[in-house]
């Protein structure tokens, strides 16, 4: 049995928690804690789209397996868990490619496969339009694809749990129950949908809205519109890119408001997060700038955003920072409620039976610094860890 000892991150009291065979099997709230009185404890963090990271990226095939492994590795010092390698508009066989390398590297490391809660493809059932296709190519862009999605969860052994689509092509609403039925989520993202698409979407089954507010037109009807359509739909989860570039400061107010309990923090992370500021040739088709703050943006269209390359842990602070919401809630935003909305053992949280998930991590005002990351019991990352307790 082991003990680790923290503040826990929602009421800043000392506590402890025994860990065996994986499982927290007790939560105390300690009267005093006379060692690392800076370290806190906090479930670990979960994110629903990474695209790749530290210039490996997972829409480049073929992928080395040795570079999803590397991913990983790299996210646990981010404090990131559990997370779901996205896959985005390419060719039929480079999305095939990229899935069966995925579903192998799960296969043989079990590490990583405890990590990798399933695969997120992103498209290529997406809207056409520029402004809602956002970066994706648009030679690539097609109606959903039945026969096609299943040759490609073939290829991933069953792992895409999660696919980003628009309801706008004929067909749509087939799609979607056919997913229901396979246990794949449905997110609405890159759309250009009608309201009554939209509708009906979410009437056959669709459950999310991927990074609400992006991948849209730069100009919209005052109403109605897909993005009213979406917020107003109490049964959607609404993913929110939380970087200060993606959504302005109000923006992100009101939709953290709108939605509540159903709002949720993606990074969006694409392979320059991690990277120097920069001019860089993109696998999609053209360049991309990195600026010294850290936006990525098409070289040709700086309004054009090319993903993201802040994780969550940027996203927490910045929410906290511009005082959008509370740290507890923004923390959940990225580990409670993304494991509440999957229906995984880790919506627990810190709570005795949950799986032993969980980083500690220093705060300075509202810099994070990850200290321990703990996944399944195990410490997988430890940046040379020297107060608290751990036995």
């Amino acid at each position: 049995m082991k003990e680790y000892i923290g503040l826990h991150y929602r009421t800043e009291s000392p506590v402890s928690i025994k860990v065996e065979n994986g499982i927290i099997v007790e939560h105390k709230v300690l009267t005093e804690m006379k060692d690392t009185p800076h370290a806190f404890i906090a479930p670990g963090l979960i994110d629903l789209q990474i695209n790749g990271y530290g210039g490996i990226d997972f829409n480049t095939v073929p992928i080395r397996e040795e570079n999803i492994i590397q991913v990983t590795k790299m996210l646990w010092q981010e404090g990131i868990t559990t997370y779901f390698p996205t896959v985005i508009t390419n060719s039929d066989e480079a999305i095939e490619s990229a899935l069966r390398t995925i579903a192998n590297v799960c296969e043989k490391n079990p590490e990583v496969d405890r990590c990798i809660a399933g695969i997120h493809v992103e498209g290529p059932f997406i809207s056409p339009e520029d402004g809602p296709r956002g970066a994706h190519q648009k030679q690539y862009v097609k109606g959903p694809d039945w026969k096609l999605f299943k040759k490609w969860q073939k290829a991933a052994s069953g792992r895409t749990k999660i696919v980003t689509l628009s309801p706008e092509w004929p067909g749509s609403i087939e799609f979607i129950r056919q997913c229901v039925k396979e246990n794949v989520i449905v997110s609405i993202g890159h759309t250009s949908a009608t309201p009554e698409q939209i509708q009906s979407a979410v009437a056959a089954g669709a459950r999310m809205s991927t990074h609400l507010g992006n991948g849209a037109h730069l100009m919209l009807p005052r109403h109605p519109n897909y993005l009213w359509e979406q917020l107003a739909h109490d049964d959607l989860w609404a993913c929110l890119i939380a970087d200060g570039f993606h959504l302005p400061d109000s923006v992100l107010k009101v939709f953290i408001r709108t939605k509540q309990n159903h709002a949720m923090l993606v990074s969006d992370s694409v392979t320059y997060s991690g990277m120097e500021p920069g001019e860089y040739t993109s696998h999609i088709g053209g360049k991309v700038v990195l600026t010294p703050e850290r936006k990525l943006h098409m070289a040709e269209n700086p309004q054009l955003l090319a993903g993201s390359v802040q994780l969550l842990k940027w996203g927490i602070e910045n929410l906290v920072h511009k005082k959008l919401c509370s740290f507890e809630e923004a923390w959940e935003m990225a580990s409670i409620r993304p494991a509440k909305f999957l229906q995984l053992p880790q919506q627990k949280g810190l709570e005795v039976g949950a799986p032993a998930d969980f980083i500690r991590f220093s705060k300075v005002e509202n810099q994070i610094r990850i200290l321990q990351t703990i996944k399944n019991g195990k410490c997988l990352y430890n940046c040379n860890f020297k107060g608290g307790r751990a036995r």
